[in-house]
């Protein structure tokens, strides 16, 4: 097979995890200067927290996959 039979799994566990360090680090560090006026100061706390939980679920779940078989 192409890429080997797990190809989903590491897929899911990259995105996952991208999404997961991406959120938090917007909320940990912000941009020091915006860009343009329609650029927000800050990322939207609720929307990241969700967003990283929904990527910390989706490693969590590909990682166990994998571990799994």
């Amino acid at each position: 097979m192409f890429l080997g039979e797990d190809l989903l799994a590491y897929l899911v566990l990259a995105l996952g995890g991208a999404l997961a360090v991406g959120n938090v680090l917007a909320l940990i560090r912000p941009p020091d200067e915006r860009n343009s006026d329609e650029d927000l100061e800050r990322a939207p706390v609720g929307r990241s927290l969700a967003m990283a939980a929904l990527g910390a679920l989706a490693a969590t779940w590909a990682a166990a996959s994998l571990l799994a078989g």
